[in-house]
């Protein structure tokens, strides 16, 4: 999968602030939607705190890297899949992580008969797609594409 693409998508969803700041849950994030964990050394640190571009980077791949193992654990032939699907998989993995995605029981039986359009369908049945709709129908656009 081209990261590099990847990550424009990510920044054109997720947006990129280059200091902590509380996201829509009220928790603490910096970056391009990377949330602090007790590991980062920015935990406990202030909200408006700046954070250097070059740690913004380094949490966006160290992110990317875990949310393409999770893509592999949820799609075991996920490196098999177009790599539009793979994108598009990834940015619903980056956004709400596998235990709400695994939950896309529909979705992945679509994908992995490679019915694009039914997956695209699936995603629109869901709490998700309300949430950020303007996200999600691109995404489900792109899914449908692949059809």
């Amino acid at each position: 999968m081209n990261i590099d693409a990847f990550k424009e998508e990510i920044i054109a969803d997720e947006g990129v602030k280059y200091e902590i700041y509380l996201d829509h849950l009220g928790l603490p994030t910096f970056g391009i939607g990377h949330l602090i964990t007790e590991a980062d050394p920015e935990h406990g640190q202030p909200i408006g705190t700046p954070v250097s571009e070059s740690r913004v980077n380094t949490c966006f791949y160290n992110d990317v890297e875990l949310v393409l193992n999770d893509c592999m654990i949820l799609y075991p032939d996920f490196e098999d899949l177009p790599e539009e699907a793979q994108r598009v998989i990834a940015n619903m993995m980056f956004n709400m992580g596998r235990p709400r995605l695994s939950k896309f029981k529909k979705m992945k039986e679509a994908v992995d008969a490679r019915d694009w359009n039914a997956a695209g369908y699936e995603m629109v049945d869901s709490r998700w797609y309300k949430q950020v709709p303007n996200r999600a129908e691109r995404l489900v656009n792109r899914m449908h594409a692949l059809a």
